[in-house]
């Protein structure tokens, strides 16, 4: 899922596009010295500004960018980042594709594969969310009312379960539990309910038994009384693959400033681990956090389960093959996908060669 609720319409993004003048990448005025390094020591800094654009709408799961941003990393190499929120990661493809965008979030759903199959042209480069062990940010819940009566997975047999949508990766996730359950979809009542927040209200009230639901709605359910953690994603989905960093092929033609962006977005993205995992520096990646992110309670940050972000951007490319395969398998999609061509973890690869590999 990737995003905590946050939507904005296409038209005005792309309005916010044409202003702003983000064709992809653009370069302006600030002229530095070639024998410039950043605070860290790697690579040099651009020669002239570039401006690269965004399409991130809030998500959580853009800690990396956001963390950059505001610690410095891009401008140290010579790099200004503009943000543009789209209503979802389907609409911004189009406008990716063209080089209108040069960086954006993708969650996992048919019609992003099938845009792909296509003939849109972007790349999958780099992790942006995927659950933890043991803390998935995107799990299920069950309502108080069964807290008594599922104990295990086999007991979600005969019950009501909320998913947000079918053709996602929510329906890959609530098939992967089906199967480590040993259940079949006959065995369970899908109710399908598009927005989570809606679930807190279903689950209390004994409409539904049990939810897929998402952080931080989670944690906020769990404090007002709505509902209980039930398991973790991880159990069955161990590898699922959430969101991904998508590139357009003309930012990945320009290999001075798709490296170094790589370069800044992985330090944001360590920072964030170092905070959320090592404890070190909490506090300034909340405060960061809560500039960006529809989550403004300080507080919350410490309680919700956190999405993962992979500090050296490993993706987990065989699940990603795996729910392009259900997707298919549901009749989902349309054409095929080039896999080797769609899925690129060169820059990723060249990045860590600058800045090294992160050790836990």
């Amino acid at each position: 899922m990737g995003k905590w609720v946050k939507k904005a319409g296409l038209f005005g993004v792309l309005s916010v596009v044409l202003m702003m003048g983000a064709c992809s990448p653009k370069e302006v005025t600030k002229p530095v010295t070639n024998d410039e390094k950043p605070a860290s020591g790697d690579l040099a800094p651009l020669e002239k500004q570039a401006k690269v654009f965004i399409a991130e709408d809030g998500a959580a799961s853009g800690a990396g960018f956001y963390i950059a941003k505001e610690k410095g990393y891009f401008e140290d190499y010579n790099i200004r980042v503009d943000f543009a929120d789209f209503a979802n990661s389907d609409d911004m493809l189009p406008a990716l594709a063209a080089g209108e965008v040069d960086i954006a979030g993708g969650v996992s759903t048919a019609s992003f594969f099938n845009a792909i199959a296509q003939g849109i042209d972007v790349r999958i480069i780099a992790d942006k969310g995927h659950n933890m062990p043991g803390k998935s940010y995107f799990s299920f819940v069950i309502g108080n009312h069964m807290v008594d009566e599922i104990k295990e997975y086999s007991d979600f047999k005969g019950k009501k379960i909320a998913v947000s949508s079918r053709n996602s990766i929510d329906g890959y996730i609530y098939e992967e539990m089906l199967k480590h359950a040993g259940l079949t979809e006959d065995d369970v009542e899908y109710v399908h309910i598009a927005d989570f927040g809606a679930m807190l209200g279903a689950i209390d009230s004994g409409t539904i038994d049990a939810a897929l639901n998402i952080e931080p709605l989670i944690a906020q359910g769990i404090n007002k009384g709505f509902h209980v953690r039930f398991g973790d994603a991880t159990d069955y989905a161990p590898e699922s693959q959430i969101a991904m960093v998508l590139a357009s092929p003309k930012f990945m033609a320009n290999e001075d400033l798709s490296l170094r962006f790589m370069a800044a977005y992985l330090k944001g993205v360590r920072d964030y681990n170092d905070a959320f995992f090592k404890d070190q520096g909490k506090e300034e990646i909340i405060d960061i956090m809560v500039k960006h992110t529809a989550l403004k309670d300080p507080e919350l940050w410490e309680r919700v389960f956190v999405t993962g972000l992979d500090p050296n951007g490993k993706m987990f490319v065989d699940d990603i093959k795996k729910q392009y395969e259900m997707y298919k398998a549901n009749g989902a999609i349309r054409g095929e996908i080039d896999f080797d061509k769609s899925v690129d973890p060169s820059l990723v690869e060249r990045a860590i060669k600058e800045i090294g590999v992160y050790e836990d």
